[in-house]
């Protein structure tokens, strides 16, 4: 083949120094499933996605206009020589979706638009055309919540104190503090004694001076604006501060309102989120209401046995959308979810499931870790789609650390050795048997069999979880051992995290759970001031100026004016994902020139925060607390991370041993620990996994007693005890199918865990 020949088959980076890339040159063959792989933090994502999609993605927006460009990322080149044989992108990533309440799973997916076009046209009383089924849209939404399923009011009780008079502030609202514009608006309007506690007002005075709309007042104070009407305090709330959502307010006003607004489900439609019409429109005695209700496999039940000529072409269309969703191991979702409460891993395979019928061919799709979240039963499901995108013309690009992917790649690309500044060269490129025949760590690491435990740990007592029914589990008894690691497993949906981080603590209050909850902070916090040091770190960079420490913060006074310590600059696009491009000012670093003046061990306050857990220790060595939880990074695996890097960006794995972390460095007696973890080895390497299962060993040793919820085999292959969960998600779990040993679980028939872990076992090419 000659060269031109060549290029056209390949996709061609020379010379990429994205990150922490080391001048890397690489050929990824269009049209086969390639998975790069490595430790964590070795480049992967380096190459893949800041690299080669970024590149891709900058190509084809400069392709748009210039109006177009202008509310496009502006995205910048990636640190490369050059690079050939791009193609159209498609970036799947395990972002959540930023979609509002009004996103669901239906609308996600994009079987949405079939659900009302069946209804529109065969439902019984028509409620009329499509529009009329959508919730979304003024035809079809409830008239009191909008669509929105809940309505968010005035907490009048936790608003108003009646001990007080207008005189003396009674609204515990800083907006209507004495003073202060909003305040003048009642305490001039005439209507009322100031003077008079609230307390002591005639049901008719509360009810004006919270309920008024728009009222014409008789004799109103000369300093009462002239042309105006008197609105209540909760009317004048709920125009400005609830129907209006303003954006410009500052974070502490946000807080006042979320402690005096509440969130309750809609009384007219009961959470429907539709008008009267669209839901007593039925098809076989059920609304449209009743079908998103159900979980994918409950409705693909349902559809499968339907034969409607009029609809016919609709109802492939949804049975394609589900039998896609099903494959991913997503059953157990109803179509009404929300989208933003999805996993990242969850929202993924719903992106994966929208591109599967795309007619585009010759495309590359690129996907970050797609079997987060996956039981080996499901990540099998999951190669098919991903060969099915392959086989239909189009280059696959996977960053995975899963064995089960990696065995089906058609090329395989290993970055490290090491992470950070220790990684960022190619490894190997070659077959998945050229991977396993290497040395490097990747190689060795899949080429062994699982090694599951012979000898487990006795356990020091137990504690008994009893009649666990929680959500879809079905009422069963069992013993969990103390002194132990405990491994909770079972496919996604199973009930693993309803029994571990619900019923379990619920029942057993010592225990404390580590989970994947969304942080407090986002873009303003990091993994300094999640672990309690970022004051300490601030107070090192004071003691070598004559700055205060407030100057070394980005949320504070050494803050860049221009982005106020963002970083960069967020332009709104309305229905749009916001756009985010870097501050010209202080070129993404945050801190304004003063701030920047000062340094510790030659650094800057913004170098700190592009540093990793061991860089800052040798940095700060002598301040303990700061070395002391830097360890503790270490330990969880996340020493390969940038200590500023925001909480934002982190998957729910990383944000999951941050918080390990935390927890263990404010801990007074580790022997005394009882932790709960929801699979902490999200997007771990199998390196990094034997590392945490250290930790978890040492845990174990020093007396505690560890619940860990994982899919992860290398886990559950080093457990003392294992509790699975199944056998299948939602309402063909929730059952207990063994409580045992790793060796044990092996011989149980009916658990697809112990399927797996069996194979796994056995495994040695």
């Amino acid at each position: 083949m000659s060269s031109r020949g060549e290029a056209a088959g390949l996709i061609r980076v020379v010379d990429a120094c994205t990150n922490n890339l080391r001048h890397v040159d690489v050929d990824v063959p269009k049209k086969t499933l390639t998975v790069v792989t490595g430790v964590s933090g070795s480049g992967k994502s380096s190459l893949v996605i800041d690299t080669i999609a970024a590149e891709a993605q900058r190509i084809v927006n400069e392709s748009y206009s210039t109006f177009v460009r202008s509310r496009l990322p502006q995205l910048p080149a990636p640190e490369v020589q050059s690079m050939s044989g791009l193609t159209f992108t498609a970036l799947i990533d395990q972002r959540r979706f930023t979609g509002n309440s009004r996103s669901t799973v239906a609308t996600a997916s994009d079987v949405a638009p079939f659900l009302r076009l069946v209804f529109s046209r065969i439902g019984e009383p028509s409620a009329g055309y499509s529009p009329a089924y959508s919730f979304n849209d003024p035809t079809g939404m409830c008239p009191a919540c909008e669509g929105l399923g809940t309505v968010v009011d005035i907490d009048v009780e936790e608003l108003i104190d009646p001990e007080r008079s207008i005189d003396e502030g009674p609204v515990r609202f800083s907006q209507f503090r004495p003073g202060v514009y909003r305040w003048k608006r009642f305490a001039y309007c005439g209507l009322f004694d100031r003077k008079k506690p609230l307390k002591d007002y005639t049901p008719e005075e509360m009810d004006l001076f919270l309920y008024a709309d728009q009222l014409k007042l008789p004799d109103p104070d000369p300093r009462f604006p002239k042309t105006a009407r008197f609105d209540g305090v909760v009317t004048r709330m709920r125009d400005v501060y609830v129907k209006n959502h303003p954006t410009s307010i500052s974070a502490s006003v946000r807080e006042e309102l979320d402690r005096l607004t509440t969130r309750r489900v809609c009384p007219e439609c009961h959470g429907a989120r539709l008008n009267a019409a669209a839901r007593a429109s039925l098809v076989d005695g059920r609304s449209i209401v009743d079908w998103s209700a159900m979980s994918v496999r409950e409705l693909r039940d349902l559809v499968g046995g339907m034969d409607d000529a009029r609809v016919a072409p609709a109802l492939a269309g949804i049975r394609r959308t589900l039998d896609a969703l099903l494959s991913v191991g997503l059953g157990y979702l109803s179509l009404d979810r929300e989208s933003s409460t999805l996993s990242g891993g969850e929202a993924q395979r719903v992106k994966i499931v929208r591109h599967l019928g795309s007619a585009l061919t010759d495309a590359t799709y690129v996907f970050d870790e797609p079997s987060t979240g996956l039981h080996p039963a499901d990540v099998q499901r999951l190669n098919g789609l991903l060969l099915q995108l392959r086989d239909a013309g189009n280059t696959v690009l996977v960053v995975e650390h899963h064995p089960q992917v990696i065995g089906v790649a058609d090329h395989v690309i290993d970055m490290g050795p090491g992470a950070g500044a220790a990684g960022g060269l190619v490894q190997l490129e070659g077959s998945v048997d050229d991977l396993l025949a290497s040395d490097t760590l990747t190689g060795r690491l899949l080429a062994r069999p699982l090694d599951v435990t012979e000898t487990v740990r006795a356990a020091t007592g137990s504690v008994r979880v009893e009649n666990a029914r929680l959500h879809n589990l079905t009422g069963f008894d069992v013993d969990v051992p103390l002194g132990v690691l405990t491994a909770v497993t079972g496919v996604a949906g199973s009930g693993k995290s309803s029994f571990a981080t619900g019923e379990l603590p619920r029942q057993q209050r010592d225990f404390v759970v580590v989970g994947q909850d969304p942080l407090r902070g986002g873009v303003r916090s990091t993994s300094l001031s999640i672990l309690g040091i970022a004051d300490e770190v601030r107070a090192a960079f004071a003691a070598v100026s004559d700055l205060a420490p407030a100057w070394f913060s980005f949320n504070s006074k050494g803050a860049c004016p221009a982005c106020r310590g963002k970083g960069y600059i967020t332009t709104e696009l309305a229905f749009l994902d916001d756009v985010a491009t870097p501050c010209d000012v202080c070129g993404g670093k945050r801190f304004n020139p003063r701030a920047l003046a000062a340094r510790v061990a030659g650094h800057t306050i913004a170098d700190v925060l592009v540093l990793r857990a061991g860089e800052i220790a040798e940095a700060f060595d002598g301040h303990p607390a700061i070395v002391g939880a830097m360890g503790w990074l270490e330990r969880v695996g996340l020493g390969y991370m940038p200590v500023g890097q925001s909480l934002d960006t982190l998957s729910g794995g990383e944000k999951q041993r941050l918080l390990l972390a935390r927890h263990l460095a404010a801990s007074p007696d580790l022997a005394r620990e009882r932790i709960v973890l929801d699979e902490p080895t999200t997007g771990l390497h199998p390196g990094d996994v034997d590392r945490i299962n250290a930790l978890f060993a040492d845990l174990v040793d020093a007396g505690a007693t560890l619940v860990v919820v994982d899919h992860n085999l290398r886990v559950v292959a080093r457990a003392d005890h294992v509790v699975d969960i199944g056998p299948g998600a939602g309402s063909d779990g929730g059952r207990l199918v063994f409580a045992g040993t790793p060796r044990e679980l092996m011989g149980c028939a009916e658990s697809l865990t112990g399927r797996a872990l069996a194979i796994a076992s056995r495994r040695n090419r």
